[in-house]
C-alpha cells in the first residue's frame, strides 16, 4: 500500500511538472512581434473582436460591398454628431463608387479592407488572400493616398491562414461583438435595442453602409450612446498595435494587465 501511494504522488509530481513546462512553451511560441495570442480548438487563430479598455471608448464600422444609395446620408448624420468611424470596403465597390471612397476618406473616417471580390477567405490560398488584399488597398490608396492596415474578412470567414497572411502583410484583422443585424430588415427599432443592449466598453459595432433601416437607426443609437457616455472612434484609435494578446472570445488585452 505505500509503493502505491509513493507512485501516485510521483506521478501527480511529475505531471504537474510536465504541465507547466507545456504552458510555458505555449506562452513562449506564442509571442511574436510583442504580441501573444491565445488559441483555442487546435491552434485556431482569432482576429480582434472587441477591446479590453478601461474607458468607455467603442468602434463603430461599416461593410460595404453592394450599394451607395444611403452612404451619403450616413456621413451627414455622423458629421452632426461627430464622430468618425471605419468602413470597410470590397475592392469592387471602390471601382463602382470613387468618389464616395474619397468623401468618406476626407470627412475622417478610416478606410479599411473587406477584400477584392468579397469570397469566403478560408476557401482561398496564402497567394489568393495577398492578390486580394493588395488589389483593394491600391486602389484604396490611388483615391485616399493611404493604404489600408485593417481587414474584415467578407461573412466574417477566416482561417490560420488567412490571419498569419494578413498579419506578414501588415493587417490586423477585426470582426465585432456587436451585430447590429441591420442587413436583415427586421425594423429600426429592432437595430437601436440590439446594439444598445450589447454595447460595452470595447465593442466594435457592426453596420452595413446600404442597409434599409440604417440611416434611422444610427441618429438614434449615437443620441443614446453619447449620451451614456461613450467616445465614438475609428476601430485603429481602439485597438492595441503591440504587447497585446487574444483570448479566446477574440478580446484583445494590453500584456501588462
Amino acid at each position: 500500500m505505500r509503493v502505491y501511494l509513493l507512485n501516485r504522488r510521483l506521478m501527480t509530481r511529475m505531471l504537474m511538472i510536465v504541465l507547466v513546462i507545456g504552458v510555458s512553451v505555449l506562452y513562449t511560441a506564442g509571442i511574436q512581434n510583442g504580441t501573444l495570442s491565445v488559441f483555442m480548438n487546435n491552434n485556431k487563430k482569432l482576429p480582434i473582436y472587441c477591446v479590453e479598455v478601461p474607458e468607455k471608448k467603442i468602434a463603430i464600422s461599416f461593410d460595404a460591398a453592394w450599394g451607395a444609395d444611403k452612404t451619403e446620408e450616413l456621413l451627414k448624420i455622423l458629421k452632426e454628431h461627430n464622430v468618425k468611424t471605419t468602413f470597410f470596403l470590397v475592392g469592387f465597390w471602390v471601382d463602382n463608387f470613387p468618389d464616395m471612397v474619397k468623401k468618406i476618406s476626407d470627412e475622417g473616417h478610416e478606410v479599411a479592407n473587406h477584400s477584392a471580390r468579397h469570397p469566403k477567405m478560408s476557401t482561398l490560398s496564402k497567394e489568393q488572400i495577398i492578390k486580394e488584399l493588395n488589389s483593394t488597398s491600391e486602389k484604396v490608396e490611388a483615391i485616399t493616398g493611404k493604404p489600408t492596415t485593417l481587414l474584415r474578412p467578407p461573412f466574417g470567414d477566416y482561417n490560420n491562414t488567412l490571419i498569419e497572411t494578413a498579419h506578414e502583410l501588415g493587417y490586423q484583422v477585426i470582426q465585432w461583438d456587436v451585430d447590429s443585424l441591420d442587413y436583415k430588415d427586421y425594423g429600426t427599432q429592432s437595430i437601436v435595442d440590439r446594439v444598445l443592449k450589447k454595447v460595452r466598453n470595447g465593442s466594435i459595432v457592426l453596420f452595413h453602409n446600404n442597409a434599409t433601416y440604417t440611416p434611422e437607426a444610427l441618429p438614434l443609437i449615437l443620441d443614446e450612446l453619447q449620451k451614456q457616455g461613450y467616445e465614438i472612434v475609428p476601430i485603429s484609435e481602439l485597438i492595441y498595435k503591440e504587447n497585446y494578446y487574444i483570448d479566446h472570445t477574440g478580446r484583445q488585452t494590453l500584456l501588462d494587465q
